[in-house]
């Protein structure tokens, strides 16, 4: 779908149409128009039938009728539903690249519009390095947040680290009993790759327990995993370790902290080549309890009610919910209650307009649980919550599993980028390896990752193929970092440019129509990337960018101009794109570099 434009044209339609049909008309939908129909944008009326109450052929015959004697337009005609129609050349320039600088302030929304928008992502556990799942969920998180502040949101960024639980008791019993003192600096690796060796060790044992359980007692084949846990020695000496860290046992509290540092300065790490930033990190060792009073408190008002076996319940009306335990017969938390705790400390700490989850979708059926409780709580707030659902990321060998030892872990997938990266520069280097090739790789690398993982929408799940990629050429970050590169090779070579006004009848070339006509849509895609949640309707803006600059760059000479009016104008639409292509990239966390 085409992103609507704003032209200075509209405001004068669109009070016309709301005379002559009796019915206010604002935010008048203007496109693109289709190549084959020889024009620079159409008003579609099957979109405004309804609003109108006309039929769709009769307002594109009122909206041709009335711009076919407007001053900035060279023609308007209707083809069945559609008004398709031309810009004169000087109102084509003004509304789209004469002043570059107002088309980017143009992105940000109104006052009256703008929010407060906490946003929560990537939620690590301190048992295992971040992996591929997590760059994508960083990845979404960080553009998705940068990509609100851009249309003048208020965004708070923030973090919940899962650093308690059984899952990390396995990894601290792994290394009790076979670590023998290792440490980052004594092993030479990063504190989170090094106890996550220790939660694969854990499950080796745990699957070697099971199976010689099952052997000698054929009856528990048929039990699952989960129930096999405490029948085997390994699970039972973890559910202990977990009762001790619970009673603040000092000594499973002191390897606790000391493996917990480990991994959180692996995570730094790994956040920095990322660029993850926040403005705040939560811990679920310091929240995990905060629920339960809300919980209790909620008992009493009826919100809930205690079961039999004193565990306490709230019965949704909602048949696809039920019934849902918040608190076990023992009074301790669950899951979901935690949730609720740290949700309303998040909304006592920054009081935002809107809450919203990057979690994976696997974790749909908890959130709709989730933003139920609240609601059933009486919270005036509950209603703006959001599940920002995004897909899985697929080897082509299948689905990642941390346990198994088979993820792609994050430092190692960056590693593999960069050194795709230097090669791929490499071999397009005439001139010999460039002195800034490190560099070049490293943006290249982020470039190529990031793009592959936000030009999708963020429910789609994909299967991540890094060679595919790093390509230059194709829907990829690099071939969008090349467009912004070379602009700026030829801006270099052009030297300072003439401030003199550009002569608009310079620019009346196809692909220079359509390329300043893509420069218009940048405000509306960006609000509407951001109204949506979706990067991907940015990054394909992007890419048609990229597209047809490329066009336009085969048919367009530039420095080579017939005439010094046209080398101008395209030096200022070329530096219109540049502009575009940058503030885009940065609004998807990604970097540019003026030489590749």
């Amino acid at each position: 779908m085409n992103d609507p434009m704003k032209f200075a044209f509209v405001s004068d339609l669109e009070q016309h149409l709301s005379t002559t049909c009796g019915v206010p008309v604002t935010d008048l939908p203007v496109e693109l128009c289709p190549s084959e129909f020889g024009a620079d944008v159409t008003v579609n009326g099957f979109l405004l039938a309804r609003q109108l109450r006309r039929s769709p052929v009769q307002i594109a015959e009122l909206v041709a009728a009335y711009l076919a004697s407007h001053a900035d337009v060279q023609s308007a005609t209707v083809v069945k539903a559609f008004a398709n129609i031309t810009l004169k050349p000087a109102a084509l320039w003004r509304d789209t690249v004469s002043r570059p600088e107002e088309l980017l302030a143009a992105v940000q929304l109104p006052a009256a519009q703008r929010r407060r928008v906490l946003i929560e992502f990537s939620a690590p556990n301190t048992n295992k390095p971040q992996h591929l799942g997590h760059v994508r969920n960083n990845s979404v998180g960080m553009a998705t947040a940068a990509l609100l502040a851009r249309v003048g949101h208020d965004v708070v960024r923030v973090n919940l680290i899962n650093d308690r639980g059984i899952h990390i008791c396995k990894s601290m019993l792994a290394y009790q009993r076979l670590g023998q003192g290792a440490t980052p600096a004594s092993t030479g690796t990063k504190g989170d790759h090094l106890v996550g060796e220790y939660y694969v060790k854990f499950d080796a044992e745990l699957r070697r327990q099971m199976a010689a359980l099952c052997s000698a007692r054929p009856e528990l084949a048929g039990k699952s995993s989960d129930e096999l846990f405490l029948e085997t020695e390994v699970g039972r000496a973890a559910q202990d370790m977990l009762v001790a860290w619970e009673q603040g046992e000092v000594e499973v509290r002191r390897l606790w902290e000391t493996m917990n540092g480990w991994v959180l300065a692996g995570f730094a790490a790994t956040y920095g080549r990322m660029g993850v930033q926040f403005e705040h990190t939560y811990l679920e060792s310091q929240t995990y309890t905060l629920g339960r009073e809300t919980i209790l408190e909620g008992l009493n008002r009826g919100v809930f009610r205690r079961r039999e076996d004193g565990a306490v319940v709230i019965d949704f009306a909602d048949k696809n919910l039920g019934t849902k335990v918040v608190l076990r017969s023992d009074g301790t938390s669950v899951y979901v209650t935690q949730d609720i705790g740290t949700s309303l400390l998040k909304q006592r700490d920054y009081a935002p307009d809107q809450q919203i989850w990057v979690v994976g979708d696997e974790q749909i059926h908890h959130f709709h649980i989730l933003f139920a409780i609240l609601k059933a709580l009486g919270y005036p707030w509950a209603d703006r919550l959001v599940h920002m659902a995004y897909g899985m990321v697929n080897l082509p060998t299948g689905r990642m599993k941390s346990r198994e030892g088979t993820v792609v872990d994050a430092d190692d997938l960056f590693d593999e980028m960069e050194a795709l990266a230097r090669q791929a520069t490499l071999e397009r280097a005439t001139d010999g390896a460039p002195e800034n090739l490190d560099e070049r790789a490293r943006v290249i690398a982020m470039a190529a990752l990031k793009f592959m993982l936000l030009k999708v929408s963020p429910r789609t799940t994909i299967l991540f193929d890094p060679q595919a990629s790093i390509t230059f050429e194709g829907d990829t970050g690099p071939y969008v970092l090349y467009a912004y590169a070379r602009i700026s090779s030829v801006l270099r070579k052009a030297g300072t440019l003439p401030t003199e006004a550009v002569d608009a009848s310079a620019l009346d070339l196809p692909e220079e129509r359509l390329l300043a006509l893509r420069c218009a849509q940048y405000p509306e895609t960006m609000q509407r990337a951001a109204a949506a949640l979706d990067t991907s309707i940015l990054a394909g803006y992007l890419l048609d960018l990229a597209k047809d600059f490329s066009r336009f760059w085969r048919s367009c000479p530039v420095l080579a101009a017939p005439t010094a009016a046209e080398r101008l104008a395209r030096l200022r639409l070329s530096v219109t794109v540049r502009d575009i292509l940058q503030d885009g990239l940065a609004t998807l966390t990604i970097g540019t570099l003026d030489a590749m």
